[in-house]
């Protein structure tokens, strides 16, 4: 299936972030915009991620999760200014289940693609997010 457009969303807002559970052996915090998913007639989720670190640095990136072929990618990455800057590099990557980009996993088989099937919509994932 081909993939639509993308248009880069506003940047995130606090009050619209959602925070989800990736494991016991990481000091970071893991938040997805909740104004910003999308799924896509492409099956493809689409989100913002905020990762803050314990030391208070944050990393934001405009994500898309394809639930059918357990791939992710990334459209842009968050600037200071709230900005985006458009990803160099960004074909489509396999969602591996390793300790580095273990939030990836988390996000496929514990929110958006539970057992491998995507979420119906926008608001179903983040009452799953919510819960």
């Amino acid at each position: 299936m081909a993939e639509i457009a993308v248009q880069l969303p506003p940047p995130p807002r606090k009050e619209s972030l959602l925070p989800f559970y990736v494991s016991a052996s990481t000091d970071n915090d893991f938040f997805i915009d909740g104004a910003s998913l999308s799924v896509g007639e492409d099956g493809v989720v689409r989100f913002i991620l905020v990762v803050q670190a314990a030391g208070g640095a944050q990393n934001v990136s405009f994500e898309g999760m394809r639930c059918l072929t357990k791939e992710r990618r990334i459209y842009a990455s968050g600037r200071q200014d709230g900005t985006w800057s458009k990803s160099r590099n960004n074909e489509w990557k396999r969602i591996l289940d390793v300790a580095a980009n273990r939030y990836h996993a988390a996000l496929f088989s514990d929110y958006f693609c539970p057992e491998g099937v995507i979420v119906r919509n926008a608001e179903q994932a983040r009452d799953v997010l919510r819960r």
